[in-house]
């Protein structure tokens, strides 16, 4: 077993299936592009283990709390690295994560975006240590999102030359 999915096991946590998108809506862009040791990640949103939007839905500050934003924010790190498990074939071949943008469906007056997205952060610093996990990072609110999910995130990695 591969070093990253050997501690996903061992934190009991599992990479989702492709989102189940809703009735009638298509996505007609790639989750991941590489392009030679560039990899670009498309805005991802909190999945169950079946590929399902998680719930709860809405707004931080309103329907969810910092800390339902911060479960919501790992369930996004891990729909990430499924699309990055799925494009690459192994999550070891990254070799730094660079960039990392969330965006946070915030109700008016909410401005712990940064506390959500750690959520997201904490979990690939755990995974890949500081030298390989350490990103630059963007933490934004926003009037809507899709679907209504929570967050939305997207970065980028880079792989070994």
């Amino acid at each position: 077993m591969a070093l990253i999915e050997q501690r996903l096991h061992e934190m009991g946590l599992t990479l989702p299936q492709p989102i189940q998108t809703p009735a009638g809506v298509k996505l007609p862009f790639p989750f991941v592009r590489v392009l030679g040791t560039r990899v670009l990640i498309s805005g991802h949103g909190p999945l169950n283990d079946d590929g399902s939007l998680a719930t709860p839905l809405g707004k931080l500050g309103r329907e969810l709390d910092v800390e339902q934003g911060r479960l919501a924010a790992q369930r996004t790190a891990l729909a990430v690295l499924a699309s990055l498990q799925r494009a690459l074939g192994d999550l070891d071949r990254i070799q730094a994560w660079t960039r990392v943008f969330g965006m946070v469906n915030s109700a008016p007056g909410f401005t712990r975006q940064p506390e959500v997205l750690n959520g997201f952060s904490e979990l690939i610093l755990a995974l890949y240590g500081n030298e390989r996990g350490q990103h630059v990072r963007s933490a934004v609110g926003m009037a809507e999102l899709p679907f209504n999910i929570p967050l939305e995130v997207e970065g980028e990695v880079s792989l070994a030359g």
